[in-house]
């Protein structure tokens, strides 16, 4: 009989990896991003488990959305109290704070509950080319497709 293999937490082999968001789609570049903070692109990977890679975004700011997305769609926060929704276009909210916009985008595709708050743990998001993590020895990672 066969047993089915789960990772053990102290067992999970982390590599750190470096995207460049210039001129890559927001969308294309979260998933990418959570896909690997997941671990899911590992042959070891459980959904119960974070097996997932450190991943780091440079050049946040240059992150592209295609079509009227920039005038159009809307970043919601609220504060809790009764009438405290506040909404934000994506053309302020990348000028005023790109690396809010990157890391919204990630968090909404990892799970909402206390692992998706872990993995978010590992993300690095940067405005510039420049990261403090180079010690780790990031590999780059590549996207095909850019912004239209």
């Amino acid at each position: 009989m066969t047993r089915t293999y789960t990772p053990k937490t102290g067992q999970v082999q982390r590599d750190w990896v470096v995207i460049d968001a210039t001129d890559v789609v927001l969308g294309r570049l979260a998933s990418h991003a959570a896909a690997l903070l997941r671990g899911k692109h590992k042959p070891t990977f459980a959904n119960h488990v974070d097996t997932g890679d450190f991943v780091v975004i440079i050049n946040a700011d240059k992150v592209a959305l295609t079509g009227q997305k920039l005038q159009k769609k809307m970043a919601y926060r609220h504060s809790g109290y009764p009438g405290g929704l506040t909404a934000t276009s994506y053309s302020e909210l990348l000028e005023k704070n790109p690396v809010r916009a990157v890391e919204k985008a990630v968090r909404g595709m990892l799970p909402k509950n206390s692992l998706g708050r872990q993995q978010l743990s590992k993300l690095k998001v940067y405005t510039g080319a420049e990261h403090p993590h180079a010690a780790q020895q990031p590999t780059p990672y590549t996207l095909d497709q850019v912004a239209q």
